[in-house]
């Protein structure tokens, strides 16, 4: 495993220890004890889960890669939870409150962290190859990837509704996880298969 696997595996670890202990803290003070445990264990479990995948994926490359796929998603999606609450609050000032438009916009700079992580990590795909043809691939890939995940949201918040009396602002932010996830499978295969193919 190289050096830069180790250092993002452990810097996801990190952002999602962060995400998890905002989550606690809306709870109230008794599981903010816990969320201080999570920074120490997440970037372990990460590094773990990427040393094991690396060596199963001496055998077959996919599980590597989807591993490595795992943490590009997992740290655009925090890139995705983070620009949508400041797009929320910044978009209060302006008595304009509209979840749907954060969301999209939350989404396609976090595609941006995506395409970066995904070329250069994940797949390795050399830098000037075909490079306008990719773009326009990776563009209609993320437009697709745009309507689950903006629609996902909507069905996640909108119809099902919070759940297991999970406050609205928590449930709110779970959904756009929840949204990214959906999304996933689709991006991956997209970008493996049609925009990063070697």
């Amino acid at each position: 495993m190289k050096i830069t696997d180790t250092i993002f595996a452990f810097i996801c670890g990190l952002a999602v220890a962060w995400i998890a202990s905002d989550f606690l803290k809306g709870y109230g003070a008794y599981f903010r004890v816990y969320a201080l445990g999570l920074y120490f264990l997440l970037p372990i479990i990460s590094l773990i889960c990427l040393q094991l995948a690396n060596l199963i994926g001496k055998k077959i490359l996919f599980i590597f890669q989807a591993a490595k796929f795992f943490l590009v998603g997992v740290f655009a999606t925090i890139v995705d939870l983070k620009i949508f609450q400041v797009l929320i609050w910044f978009f209060s000032f302006f008595l304009f409150k509209d979840q749907l438009i954060a969301k999209g916009i939350s989404f396609l700079i976090a595609t941006y962290a995506k395409y970066w992580g995904n070329k250069h990590w994940v797949f390795e795909k050399p830098e000037k190859e075909n490079q306008r043809k990719e773009i326009i691939k990776f563009f209609v890939i993320t437009l697709v990837g745009l309507a689950i995940d903006v629609g996902s949201f909507y069905y996640f918040t909108k119809i099902m509704g919070p759940q297991f009396a999970t406050p609205v602002n928590i449930w709110t932010e779970l959904s756009v996880i929840f949204a990214a996830l959906t999304s996933s499978l689709w991006n991956f295969l997209g970008y493996k298969f049609i925009v990063f193919k070697k």
